[in-house]
């Protein structure tokens, strides 16, 4: 048995191939694709694998924690095969997304502080950071929030 139809089996689903190729797509790419570019970069693989069958596996995936559904302001959802505690960065140019890679730590203070200063209980956070990626002249801005706001004067 291969990973992805041992995490299926341990979160009591139905091992289908479907299921299995679409795991494993998300688990293998960083790009953070839409339901609609994982059907077509996989139905050439999978010729029965319809569009509704793509947004019905992802919605499980996701309602069992196994994969992240994002919402950045896009018209389409984006999907992370990382389920481990980290933030996103979008281009606001070319759309791409990146990971972002926190300390553990950081992740935690965040949570504790706002649990503390708004006495809520934090269940999930999601963070996202918009701007420039490297390929489209980020990191050269004066546009940038840390350029214009954290330069010391």
């Amino acid at each position: 048995m291969d990973i992805y139809s041992d995490l299926l089996k341990q979160h009591g689903l139905k091992v289908t191939i479907q299921r299995v190729a679409i795991m494993k797509y998300l688990m293998g790419t960083l790009s953070h694709p839409t339901a609609d570019t994982i059907f077509n970069d996989l139905i050439r693989c999978n010729p029965s694998m319809s569009l509704a069958t793509v947004y019905k596996t992802l919605d499980t995936l996701r309602n069992e924690g196994l994969i992240l559904e994002l919402n950045t302001g896009e018209d389409s959802n984006r999907y992370d095969g990382n389920v481990r505690p980290h933030s996103h960065f979008r281009c606001l140019r070319c759309n791409s997304i990146i990971d972002i890679k926190l300390p553990q730590s950081h992740h935690e203070q965040i949570n504790k502080e706002v649990s503390i200063t708004y006495n809520v209980d934090v269940l999930e956070r999601k963070c996202f950071f918009f701007g420039y990626c490297q390929d489209c002249g980020g990191g050269n801005s004066t546009q940038s929030l840390y350029n214009n706001n954290f330069k010391s004067h």
